[in-house]
């Protein structure tokens, strides 16, 4: 047994090396020029600059609104599609899932080269709805992430509880949303964790099918090409305060649902 230990803490070593040279050393990085000046002292005016002047406050605001939009719609398309697989018994079901996550096998900017064609054939100029191509491109490079987690959950749901359900008097809707759609919360808690907060920072699209609007990422990228560190540096980490929050808030919710869930069955 003491052998066996000993030899798990060498194959650990690799991690934590790889962790400490691409996590660790890199946070620090970004928090040295996040809270320094150009001359290398200690400040705190790059936030204060950040949360005082309209322009970022309206970049983020905007951020916030389109991975808001485009998380709603791709839940509203996605819960239905992973539950109509999930429950029905088509053989072939696997394959139309499939389906669904084999544009990802495909080049990003190819995916979006095409989407930009499509719409383009439609509207003929992408700049008169910049905001809804914009969802629409998020939405079609984000779906699978949406849909995998919430067919995952549901796929794991005993049917025994809607059989039960549906024996206790319950209608399909009624099982439907006293049983199923609770019991499926952390599958939605982890697709729209994985939806909105990459539709933040993902500006590609957004410069692909001319939405001349920053987001977050653009801004970011903006200041780093300009070789201001401290301003990209100070900006990725309010994102990164952003992530630690919606984790904390959705890993609660997640826990209290476990909690209950255990209650039910006991």
């Amino acid at each position: 047994m003491k052998h066996n230990s000993f030899f798990r803490r060498y194959l650990g070593i690799p991690y934590i090396i790889y962790l400490v040279l691409f996590v660790v050393m890199p946070l620090f990085v970004l928090i040295y020029y996040a809270f320094t000046g150009r001359d290398g002292s200690f400040t705190v005016k790059n936030f204060i600059g950040f949360f005082t002047q309209s322009n970022t406050l309206g970049t983020l605001f905007y951020s916030v609104v389109l991975a808001f939009t485009t998380t709603v719609v791709c839940l509203l398309v996605a819960y239905p599609v992973a539950y109509i697989l999930a429950t029905s018994s088509l053989k072939k079901k696997s394959v139309i899932l499939m389906a669904f996550v084999m544009p990802m096998w495909i080049n990003f900017t190819l995916r979006i080269t095409a989407l930009k064609e499509i719409l383009t054939l439609i509207e003929h100029n992408l700049a008169f709805h910049p905001f809804i191509n914009s969802v629409i491109g998020m939405t079609y490079d984000f779906l699978p992430f949406m849909i995998m987690p919430i067919y995952n959950v549901i796929m794991g749901i005993d049917k025994s509880l809607t059989e039960a359900a549906g024996d206790l008097g319950a209608s399909t809707l009624q099982s439907f949303t006293k049983v199923v759609l609770p019991l499926s919360v952390p599958g939605i808690i982890s697709g729209v964790t994985m939806v909105f907060l990459p539709s933040m920072t993902n500006y590609v699209v957004l410069d692909m099918l001319y939405n001349s609007t920053y987001i977050m990422g653009s801004l970011i990228g903006s200041y780093f090409s300009a070789y201001d560190w401290h301003n990209g540096s100070m900006i990725s980490i309010v994102l990164l305060v952003i992530i630690l929050l919606m984790t904390a808030l959705t890993g609660k919710k997640d826990g209290k649902g476990d909690g209950k869930k255990k209650e039910a069955y006991v």
